[in-house]
């Protein structure tokens, strides 16, 4: 503390001495060629990039509480409870090549997410607009002291439904319900081995 005290006080000192006593400045004239300030005045740049947006365009857009994907599920509620098994293999309909181009995995190849990944979670899919599939939701023992359970929407604010359930919560598009065979909610999918478990069960509140 005492040194850096030290080294303020000097450079204190050396800035007074140079000063010119009041009243007595003076011009030290022109040295060296002068030249037109280059750079732009930077509010004139903010302000002409603030023309350049469509704040229509901006104010009126989705904003992150108001998404939706472009191709939402719509499956309706389950009659019935049943259980089957998909097998969530994939054919890539084109070449997989690297960034130079060199090919990885040709058109064709077949493969199993599942032989890839360490930990499946467990994937909850419910209507996010239905009152009773968020009641059974909140009932679910899966989701209690925060199980790694993956909650998926086919509709519903997802921003209130995370923060109902205390997670995060996601929405599911048509192309994945559609490959993972899924034809009403709400709908639990459970890996076993090689292939998923699907059960879509009926509320007991939507039971006849």
């Amino acid at each position: 503390m005492g040194r850096a005290w030290a080294v303020a006080a000097t450079l204190a000192a050396l800035l007074l001495a140079t000063q010119a006593p009041p009243g007595h400045a003076r011009s030290l004239g022109r040295v060296g060629a002068l030249y037109p300030i280059a750079e732009r005045d930077a509010l004139e740049e903010i302000e002409e990039r603030a023309r350049e947006i469509d704040w229509e365009t901006k104010l009126t857009s989705p904003r992150p509480g108001e998404y939706r994907p472009a191709q939402p599920a719509r499956l309706p509620p389950a009659r019935e409870e049943r259980i089957f098994l998909v097998d969530p293999s994939y054919r890539l309909e084109r070449d997989l090549v690297d960034g130079q181009g060199a090919l990885l995995y040709p058109a064709g190849f077949r493969f199993n997410p599942l032989d890839y990944l360490d930990a499946v979670p467990t994937l909850v899919v419910v209507d996010g607009d239905n009152p009773e599939h968020l009641a059974w939701l909140e009932r679910l023992p899966l989701l209690a002291g925060g199980a790694q359970a993956l909650v998926l929407l086919t509709g519903g604010d997802h921003q209130a439904i995370g923060a109902r359930l205390g997670r995060r919560v996601f929405y599911l598009d048509r192309p994945t319900a559609e490959r993972l065979s899924l034809s009403a909610v709400p709908c639990i999918l459970s890996p076993k081995g090689r292939y998923l478990e699907v059960r879509e069960i009926v509320p007991a509140s939507t039971r006849d």
